[in-house]
């Protein structure tokens, strides 16, 4: 059958072991210093290891392969103990993959082990081991008490296109510029993203985990820094885990790059506020 499922750059892949804890399913191993995908019937292609690489390694690509198989998975996950079994329920949980949630808990009640009815009802805070909170469904309350003008505001885009995969590194409007990489969520989660962040700036924007062909990404952003020799680079993703692949590919062109230039990255809520910033060079 053909689905979706992760694919590694072996290239890429340094054998940190990173995305080990964090693929649900132990679908992954390090073998002869390289992660290993070690059987299609473990990876239920939800990408939830993506986000851990440092180097942009994982992906995920739509192929003829196995169709996953969730009680074999659930029959290596028990014996990995409860922390790993916990994991796992929360990863099919906050992905509201239902079907596959109820063999994992028939395959549990098989072995004489109960889980908690109350974990499965209760709102945990997310972590990378929980699953990837950028699939949860949410309704932010709304604050009444804070009023908005309705008169127009201005945009302080500068260029087009903006899709990081559409520009061309070596347009005028990068050169020696200031430039704004931006995941695509940001913008509409960061209500004063024109005026305080985009403004001066000229603008790529991309997406970590839904793009694809993202091996291009290192080498477009490489070309800025050693091409069209930007003055400096503003990164902005949003909290979820896999988010932070955007600034693997930024980490992994730094350092393929002989030029060095000063980085300020941001990381957004999703509730629309800045919740870290970091400057490097």
């Amino acid at each position: 059958m053909k689905r979706k499922i992760i694919k590694i750059d072996l290239k890429k892949c340094t054998g940190c072991g990173k995305c080990i804890p964090n693929c649900p399913e132990g679908a992954l191993q390090i073998i002869d210093g390289k992660a290993r995908l070690i059987s299609d019937l473990f990876c239920d292609g939800l990408g939830a290891c993506i986000g851990s690489c440092p180097f942009g390694a994982i992906a995920i690509e739509e192929r003829e392969a196995q169709k996953y198989d969730e009680k074999r998975v659930m029959k290596n996950i028990v014996k990995q103990g409860p922390n790993t079994i916990k994991a796992h329920l929360a990863h099919l949980r906050d992905h509201r993959e239902t079907k596959y949630l109820k063999i994992a808990l028939d395959v549990l009640k098989s072995k004489g082990i109960k889980i908690p009815k109350s974990f499965m009802e209760k709102k945990e805070p997310f972590s990378v081991h929980q699953g990837c909170p950028g699939l949860k469904a949410m309704q932010f309350k709304s604050d009444e008490a804070k009023s908005f003008s309705t008169e127009e505001q201005p945009s302080s885009l500068r260029q087009w296109p903006v899709q990081l995969h559409l520009v061309s590194p070596l347009a005028s409007y990068f050169q020696g510029k200031d430039v704004l990489l931006s995941a695509d969520c940001v913008a509409y989660a960061l209500g004063n993203f024109h005026a305080k962040y985009l403004k001066g700036k000229s603008l790529a924007i991309a997406c970590p985990k839904l793009d694809t062909n993202k091996e291009v990404y290192v080498e477009k952003i490489k070309a800025l820094v050693e091409q069209a020799k930007i003055n400096s680079l503003t990164v902005m993703i949003m909290e979820v885990p896999c988010c932070s692949g955007l600034l693997s590919f930024v980490h992994q062109a730094l350092m393929d790059a002989k030029r060095r230039i000063p980085i300020k990255t941001f990381i957004v809520g999703i509730q629309g506020n800045v919740i870290a910033e970091k400057e490097e060079g």
